[in-house]
């Protein structure tokens, strides 16, 4: 039995196979899977439900098993107070610097073939998605 901190087998597989500088984009439930993804790129569907599962729980998990060492998220308009983002900051820290691209250079970041995996997940919240690039080893 796993005792891992995460034990989707699928995931795990697909976590093992990024390598340094790779992307990983943790999707919210409005995110165009079908047209906003790297041909390359595997898809996990986490998505159970609304709110099942939240990203922010998928990426502590993540977390604990890769090395991060940036983040990008789609930058949201000015008017808007983004919680997403404040959750994120919280769990990444200081010492993951997190960019924000305009909504199409995002898009065009997924596509890159550096995104090779996508994990769906059933976060509710706008403007939620975030793109984590692979570190080295610490």
């Amino acid at each position: 039995m796993l005792k891992t901190p995460i034990i989707h087998p699928q995931l795990l597989n697909a976590l093992g196979k990024c390598g340094h500088k790779g992307q990983i984009l943790i999707a919210d439930s409005n995110y165009a899977y079908g047209s906003n993804v790297s041909d390359k790129a595997e898809i996990i569907y986490l998505n159970l439900a609304p709110g099942l599962l939240d990203a922010q729980t998928v990426l502590k998990k993540v977390l604990e098993c890769i090395n991060v060492e940036s983040a990008s998220m789609m930058q949201a308009p000015a008017d808007f107070e983004n919680e997403a983002e404040k959750s994120y900051r919280e769990i990444l820290g200081t010492d993951i610097p997190i960019d924000f691209l305009e909504r199409y250079a995002f898009y065009d970041r997924v596509k890159s073939e550096a995104t090779s995996l996508v994990i769906a997940t059933g976060e509710t919240r706008r403007f939620a998605n975030i793109i984590l690039t692979v570190g080295v080893v610490k």
